[in-house]
């Protein structure tokens, strides 16, 4: 299938956006880029050293494990001449119809296969969904080299020490402009903005050309770790000439530009002004600058901050090791402490800013939380936006809060979140600085990579056949002249529940949902030789019948069809037995629509 990004007029597919002619950079963002690159010092030696030769006819194949048409399980990978670059490894979310799923990662298929071709590996930045799966892909290869920043190093080996995988784990921590060897392939890394610091944006060296892999980015002018994004660095690389940019496209559909992440503070300030009783807020447990903020604000009203939620406080003492956070001993304290203070001076941490069941958040809203309970007139505030298919699940716990009494603060509109990720002005930035030859956005949804594709014409004038939407799994064979969808590689999720070693396959994950929504039958046989001794016996669960003779001349009809039949299913293989009588008795079902779990138990009379 061509998934190349093609003009409606040539093509049918729901993959095609029209092509459309759009204005230059506009005069302000032309200020904005020149203003942010003044606060750097420039340099007249070159930033980035010409290290990869390019090689006419040499081609790089781009394939995305994950991170295209959803938001997380970022993971790439980059082959030439048969050596791999691993960009990333994180995990996602599962979405409210996985039942008992916690966790999703991508299918590792790819890289298992071709283990033995892993050069080694490129972290970006420090977030979950870029590094929550490095664990799982150590257990199933070995990486020869993970190159990271400082505080993504930092927050990966506290991962890896409870996995058990250090021995396995050869890490080395990267500075701003640092370039590393990895295979075929250089990688100098810019520093750019995002809601953690340590964030870095890839210039990649290799013989087809100069690939940019932007990471999650936005230009904050006013960054709150005063770290600027390397505008020169990046206009440099631009300069070499850039065969194919790839780029954030999670805000592709806002306009303007992504707030600074300091345009928080006043907002949170003002809403601790304004509480006259605990505050309890929530955001992602990795956003280091925002928990940074919220508990430089309560230092300053002399509240106490209890972190709930294991992640979240290991981050929080993770950073302040490494120098990202500064608070004072004696600001933490412990859950069962909080009753201990007035209720006007504790702030409550807490993780569960995506309605997760089992966060903490959601367990005080719903009352099971074993150390906190909601106080009629607490404050609650909802420090981040739902991530795509999370959003009922947030309605919900915000419904359950106002319910118990509690003030909530939440939405775009509260002014208490702004995103780490660059809005449409900023993508042009980007795309300007850049002037790619090819373009690939990544990191969104599909509706997502559409739109800022559509920046990619206006800004650049690229032709609609050079900017690619693609799937995970897609293969994008690039040189310094070409570029085509050549292929694909297995590219589907591992869904992993907490409470048990192993994957949940899709088998399973359509029965837990049948149960949820359509019931089980069991039946019960006891047999003595093949021949019936005892029961047949039926439960029927989840199922609402109109009085109680209603199930049990149910219940008799499907008794009695077993029975009269049982002479011609005993014969059968145990499996072609089972499955005759489920066929039985669902078909016994017909008038009660409902398509059940089917539980078929022989019990051998001698062994009751």
């Amino acid at each position: 299938m061509n998934r190349n990004f093609q003009p409606n007029n040539n093509s049918n597919t729901n993959r095609n956006i029209t092509r459309q002619q759009g204005p230059n950079p506009s005069q302000q963002q032309n200020q904005n880029v020149q203003a942010a690159a003044k606060q750097i010092p420039i340099s007249n030696e070159p930033i980035i050293a010409d290290i990869i030769p390019r090689v006419p006819g040499a081609k790089v194949q781009v394939i995305p494990i994950g991170g295209l048409c959803e938001i997380g399980k970022n993971t790439w990978a980059l082959r030439c001449d048969d050596q791999i670059m691993i960009i990333d490894g994180g995990l996602a979310f599962p979405t409210e119809d996985m039942y008992g799923v916690d966790l999703v990662l991508p299918d590792l298929t790819f890289f298992i296969e071709n283990k033995d071709k892993i050069a080694g590996m490129i972290i970006t930045h420090g977030h979950e969904d870029h590094i929550g799966g490095i664990s799982n892909m150590l257990k199933s290869f070995d990486i020869p080299i993970m190159y990271g920043p400082p505080l993504a190093i930092g927050l990966l080996e506290g991962k890896l020490k409870e996995a058990g995988l250090m021995a396995k784990a050869n890490m080395k921590r990267i500075k701003p402009r640092e370039t590393v060897r990895v295979g075929q392939f250089a990688v100098t890394f810019i520093r750019n903005n995002h809601s953690i610091p340590d964030s870095f944006t890839l210039v990649i060296q290799s013989p087809a050309g100069i690939i940019i892999h932007s990471g999650d980015f936005k230009f904050d002018h006013t960054p709150f770790d005063k770290e600027l994004f390397d505008i020169p660095a990046l206009a440099e690389a631009g300069s070499k000439g850039v065969t194919l940019l790839i780029s954030d496209s999670t805000n592709a559909e806002r306009s303007g530009y992504t707030p600074s992440e300091k345009a928080v503070y006043p907002k949170l300030e003002e809403t601790f002004v304004r509480a006259t009783k605990r505050i309890i807020i929530t955001t992602f447990a990795s956003q280091v600058h925002r928990i940074s903020q919220i508990l430089e604000i309560a230092q300053k009203y002399g509240r106490k901050v209890a972190i709930l939620g294991r992640s979240m406080l290991n981050i929080a003492l993770i950073s302040r090791q490494l120098g990202y956070m500064n608070f004072p001993d004696g600001l933490l304290i412990r859950a069962d402490e909080v009753s201990n203070y007035p209720l006007n001076k504790i702030v409550i941490l807490t993780t569960g800013s995506q309605g997760e069941p089992l966060s903490a958040l959601t367990r005080i809203s719903n009352g099971s939380h074993k150390q906190i309970s909601i106080i009629p007139g607490d404050t609650v505030i909802i420090s981040a936006t739902p991530i795509p298919g999370n959003e009922r699940s947030v309605a919900a716990t915000i419904n359950a809060l106002f319910a118990r009494g509690a003030e909530v603060v939440y939405g775009r509109d509260s002014g208490v979140h702004v995103s780490g990720h660059c809005s449409q002005e900023e993508q042009k930035i980007m795309l300007s600085l850049t002037r790619p030859k090819f373009f690939m956005p990544a990191h969104g949804e599909y509706r997502m990579l559409v739109r800022h594709g559509k920046l990619g014409e206006e800004v650049c004038g690229l032709a609609p056949e050079n900017i690619f939407i693609m799937e995970n799994g897609d293969i994008l064979e690039v040189s310094t002249e070409t570029a085509a969808i050549v292929g694909e590689v297995p590219a589907g999720i591992i869904m992993v529940d907490s409470t048990r070693d192993g994957s949940i396959d899709k088998n399973m994950l359509i029965n837990r949902k049948q149960l949820s929504t359509q019931g089980i039958v069991s039946l019960v046989l006891s047999l003595e030789k093949d021949k019936i001794v005892a029961g047949p016996d039926l439960v029927f669960k989840g199922f609402v019948f109109g009085d109680a003779h209603e199930s049990e001349e149910l219940s008799q009809s499907i008794k009695d069809k077993i029975v009269s039949s049982w002479d011609q299913i005993k014969g059968l293989e145990k499996g072609l037995r089972e499955k005759t009588l489920e066929d039985l008795i669902q078909n016994s079902l017909t008038d009660l629509k409902q398509k059940p779990v089917i539980q078929v138990v022989f019990l051998e009379a001698s062994l009751v």
